[in-house]
């Protein structure tokens, strides 16, 4: 089937599933396994998605309205839906068109996006290939300079907020990628990729568009002062010399003027520190269950972060958003939106700019459909009384 527009709706593709086999079927194994794995034994990338399930509906029926607000506001912002697009690394070897796909694709929907440090497209091309807001999401990757130099970058290309990930002291250990050579693709060394080569030649549209886009991309927003864009590395080696700490956020307040956000919280003693920091607004992460595995799905880490905050900040969450009924669970929960990740990278690794476009079409559509049956006529009156959750999540 060919990866064009039309290949993309019903029948052929009518949830985010069908996107991620679409995915799969394009990417060589090595790039797949980058998106799709997690760490060690991917207990928690299996358990984000699996934990809504133990969530169910309590539905107001014999209720019908002509029209249904899907809109939020977060930290000033209007949004038309109550999510935004995670930052995800490396989508340039996804698609060619990577970030600024996935930006223009959100700010068609009248949503945010958030771009990763970790990126192969200049971050002042990603913000003007949007309509939308769109916030940077920071790693201290070549050292505070190199930090500095991209947050004043953002700052004056127009990005609204900074979000800081708290979460990433040194890389999970996901297993997928050195036993099929996503290191090797990354590195240096043609020897080192030779072993590696057949799944690459057997996805020949991939190839080819990867090589006609120039090979392996930079990182064109980590400037290294006096060398240029930084090579686009090992993550687990370049992150080892990069933790962010508290500490970190009290200079990163003197040069950035905006909202910061921090990323990567699981406990409610973590939110309150980071309020007690200044956060504009924390997100309930796990990392997509690819840094510490066993630890809670982000589903189940929410009602303590909201109930430790306190309505002191805005609560956010990613993890495991494949359906709707995921977003609105999430908001009854206490978020006030939601985090999209491999939801919308499946579509933009399947098709691109129109991938990202149907995942954002079929989550919209998803949440509408779920509002109207369960009786609530809009994102802002859900809250926990359309839920019932389970006994033992009550700490």
């Amino acid at each position: 089937m060919p990866f064009g527009t039309n290949a993309l709706g019903p029948p052929h593709v009518v949830n985010i599933e069908d996107l991620r086999r679409l995915a799969q079927r394009r990417l060589p194994r090595p790039v797949f396994d980058y998106l799709d794995g997690g760490a060690d034994d991917e207990t928690t990338l299996r358990e984000n998605p699996r934990a809504f399930n133990d969530i169910l509906f309590r539905p107001r029926n014999a209720v019908a309205f002509r029209k249904c607000d899907l809109s939020v506001r977060l930290l000033g912002l209007d949004l038309a839906f109550p999510g935004m697009l995670a930052p995800v690394g490396y989508s340039r070897l996804m698609h060619p068109g990577g970030e600024v796909a996935a930006a223009k694709a959100a700010g068609e929907a009248g949503i945010g996006y958030i771009l990763s440090t970790i990126s192969g497209h200049k971050l002042e091309n990603v913000k003007a290939a949007t309509k939308g807001p769109a916030w940077y999401q920071l790693y201290l990757l070549g050292g505070r300079p190199a930090a500095e130099s991209g947050i004043d970058r953002a700052r004056r290309a127009g990005y609204s907020a900074l979000v800081i990930t708290v979460d990433t002291p040194v890389a999970g250990m996901r297993e997928r990628d050195p036993r099929n050579g996503m290191k090797q693709l990354l590195g240096n060394s043609l020897f080192a990729k030779l072993p590696f080569f057949l799944p690459f030649l057997s996805h020949p549209r991939w190839l080819a568009a990867f090589l006609a886009d120039g090979g392996v991309p930079k990182l064109e927003n980590i400037a290294i002062p006096g060398e240029g864009p930084m090579q686009l590395v090992d993550v687990a080696a370049a992150l080892a010399d990069a933790a962010v700490t508290w500490d970190d956020l009290s200079w990163i307040r003197k040069v950035w003027p905006g909202p910061i956000i921090v990323k990567g919280l699981l406990t409610g003693d973590d939110a309150r520190r980071a309020v007690d920091e200044g956060a504009a607004a924390v997100i309930v992460s796990n990392h997509g269950g690819r840094q510490l595995d066993s630890v809670y799905p982000t589903i189940r880490a929410l009602p303590e972060i909201v109930a430790a905050v306190s309505g002191r900040t805005e609560v956010l969450m990613d993890g495991g958003i494949r359906r709707g009924a995921d977003i609105v669970k999430a908001i009854s929960l206490g978020a006030r939106a939601v985090l999209i990740g491999r939801g919308y990278a499946y579509g933009l690794a399947a098709a691109g700019y129109p991938g990202v476009v149907r995942a954002l079409e079929i989550l919209r559509a998803d949440v509408e459909r779920t509002l109207r049956l369960l009786g609530c006529p809009s994102v802002s009156a859900l809250n926990a009384s359309y839920l019932d959750t389970p006994q033992h999540w009550r700490r």
